[in-house]
């Protein structure tokens, strides 16, 4: 009888779908030091945004498709989201965030070849104002 499941445990994965203009974000690990060597120390008042991947997108609000407005994200993006965006769930001993799109603070994109600074090396502490990379200054 190999083909009985009746015997064998079968074990499902949940997936949890969104639904109107909600998206499912997955955290990143929160990044506490930011690029200019501060670190934000855990129990601040304000907690630094954060950062997570999408993993599933709803359709949207019922009139947004009579007027051409579509979600702004998509799963695979990397995003940016306040602390205080949406609520926190647990599926399949994973936690995930369920928020409204327009809590999302923007999708992070990665700059390649910006023609104000590709070509260049910036200097300690400049940063381009097309693209916002910015260098470094040097820890003493």
């Amino acid at each position: 009888m190999c083909g009985d499941l009746g015997t064998y445990p079968v074990l499902m994965r949940n997936q949890l779908r969104p639904i109107f203009d909600r998206v499912v974000i997955k955290e990143l690990e929160p990044d506490r030091v930011r690029e200019s060597g501060l670190v934000v120390p855990p129990g601040t008042h304000e907690p630094p945004p954060q950062h997570g991947i999408v993993l599933a997108v709803g359709r949207g609000l019922d009139w947004w498709e009579h007027v051409g407005v579509a979600m702004p994200v998509k799963p695979g993006d990397h995003v940016v989201f306040p602390a205080t965006a949406g609520a926190w769930v647990e599926v399949d001993e994973e936690r995930l965030l369920v928020c409204r799109v327009g809590e999302l603070l923007g999708v992070l994109e990665q700059v390649e070849g910006c023609p104000s600074c590709a070509d260049r090396k910036l200097a300690p502490g400049e940063s381009c104002a097309e693209c916002g990379r910015q260098e470094r200054v040097p820890s003493s």
